[in-house]
């Protein structure tokens, strides 16, 4: 019996045309009969949503395995989805803004574009207009979900059109905001923490399982692209092409050189931080390459990441450690003899961070935080690489005879040398060129004329300089030593 029948209440739903935003978001579930056919639901910025009535039986693991397939679609619903997080910072003092002046910000915003306000615990932590939001990362980073769009230049018009809002209010305040990857200037006790359930758990077991979990939570800021599928297969190929080369965009993207106010060794420090987060829920995902690989392995490693929390009357419940196999048999102690709804499972997900991540579409991971042409920079560099056929194709090929060994080489060395570090006969500089021609090629069978997006990492890949080394070198003469500098540099 298909899951949405088994529901005790049915969800009210609207039509919604492809890939997702959010890192909590809670798209609506539509039965493996209605495959291909995409219903929204609540927004990202808001807090988990709850069932108002229990499950009338328990979910089963084929329930959780069509939940993923439902998110095949056909290739003309196929859409793009994008997310970027700024820092937001005191224009005099440089400081991390506080909550009182993200309130003041989100409160401008709402007042004067007509955002609508998410609230938890009477603050304010987000905004929602349409199928865009706005939401909070721990440390008061402003992230925009973008709304799933058809063409790059959508992608595009939406982000300078959430920068021109934000700075209009924002400059109006004495607030700036960067783009970068990581907090160049001030110390993990300087940043602010949010009025979030669902961070304030967080917060508490990451030193638990890393060292470095905390400096993610709070001093770091992505870009993500989102995109569809058309079926298990589709998905597979995807899958493994945009985990291959997750490197190789952490390379062309690298753009957090600075912390606490000097050079810090890496080029993406951002990246490398994930590398002692929290292993059970990152990394490369070696079993996407197996041949049994699929949409009921991913479920199986999902169910095998510890939880986070449950979320029941307005509240987060800590489960920190616990399994959701327990909690598919009533055996989880914070909400005993209780079952998990499709909404539990659909939030456990958002808590997953590996480089690539599978919901009901795909989200590419790796790139740092950046200037605003490189926030249509990196959703180009996806689109012409996995919506077109032989571009994917080719991409596979590439990759083919890829070792687990070579990929985990690349995830751990490209944060320290980029497009510098050797592969093979050559380096990742000669693998980026390659992979650039296949997104523009990919890019002009589109037919959307939107190559020229890809044009801000045109001289990176053909020179081998990254952004990060382009600061590092700006830090050394131009800047005598300051970090102060790229707060004027990479200011929105």
């Amino acid at each position: 019996m298909a899951v949405a029948s088994r529901l005790a209440v049915a969800r009210v739903v609207s039509p919604d045309g492809g890939a997702g935003t959010g890192r909590t978001g809670r798209p609506g579930f539509a039965s493996a009969a209605r495959r291909g056919r995409r219903r929204g639901g609540a927004v990202a910025a808001s807090p988990p949503t709850e069932e108002v009535a229990q499950m009338t039986e328990p979910l089963t693991k084929e329930d959780l395995v069509a939940y993923l397939a439902s998110g095949c679609k056909p290739k003309e619903n196929w859409r793009i989805g994008t997310e970027h997080e700024k820092f937001g910072f005191d224009v005099e003092t440089l400081r991390p803004i506080t909550y009182d002046q993200i309130s003041g910000i989100l409160n401008g915003l709402s007042e004067r574009f007509e955002w609508d306000k998410i609230m938890e615990e009477g603050h304010v932590i987000g905004l929602k207009q349409g199928k865009q939001n706005i939401s909070l990362e721990p440390g008061g980073q402003f992230e925009l979900s973008g709304a799933p769009l058809e063409t790059l230049h959508q992608t595009c018009a939406e982000v300078n059109s959430h920068l021109y809002q934000v700075k209009a209010v924002g400059e109006e305040m004495g607030v700036g905001f960067l783009g970068l990857g990581f907090q160049p200037k001030w110390p993990l006790s300087d940043i602010p923490i949010m009025p979030k359930g669902r961070y304030e758990i967080m917060r508490n077991y990451m030193p638990k399982v890393g060292s470095l979990g905390l400096d993610m939570m709070f001093r770091t800021c992505t870009v993500q692209v989102n995109l569809d599928f058309s079926s298990e297969q589709d998905m597979i190929n995807k899958f493994r092409a945009s985990l291959a080369l997750q490197p190789i965009a952490t390379a062309i993207f690298a753009n957090s050189p600075f912390k606490e106010g000097k050079p810090n060794g890496f080029l993406s420090l951002r990246s490398h931080i994930w590398t002692d987060t929290d292993n059970n829920r990152s990394g490369m995902l070696p079993f996407v390459f197996d041949d049994s690989f699929g949409f009921e392995q991913y479920v199986d490693y999902a169910l095998d990441v510890p939880m986070y929390f449950v979320y029941r009357n307005k509240k987060y419940l800590d489960c920190t450690g616990m399994s959701f196999r327990d909690f598919m048999v009533g055996k989880l102690p914070q909400v005993p003899g209780e079952l998990p709804t499709l909404n539990d499972w659909e939030n456990h997900l958002t808590t997953i961070f590996p480089e690539v991540r599978l919901k009901r579409y795909i989200e590419m991971r790796g790139a740092d935080g950046g200037p605003w042409r490189r926030l249509c920079a990196l959703p180009a560099f996806w689109v012409g690489l996995l919506y077109d056929d032989e571009s994917l194709q080719s991409i596979l090929d590439m990759t083919a005879d890829w070792t687990k060994e070579e990929r985990e080489m690349l995830r751990w060395k490209v944060p320290v040398t980029g497009l510098k570090t050797p592969f093979r006969d050559g380096y990742v500089r000669d693998l980026a060129e390659d992979v650039l021609q296949l997104a523009k090629n990919g890019l002009e069978r589109r037919g959307y004329k939107e190559v020229g997006f890809l044009r801000e990492v045109d001289e990176v890949v053909r020179t081998g300089v990254t952004p990060a080394e382009r600061l590092l070198n700006l830090y050394e003469t131009k800047w005598n030593r300051s970090v102060d500098p790229v707060f004027e540099e990479l200011l929105y």
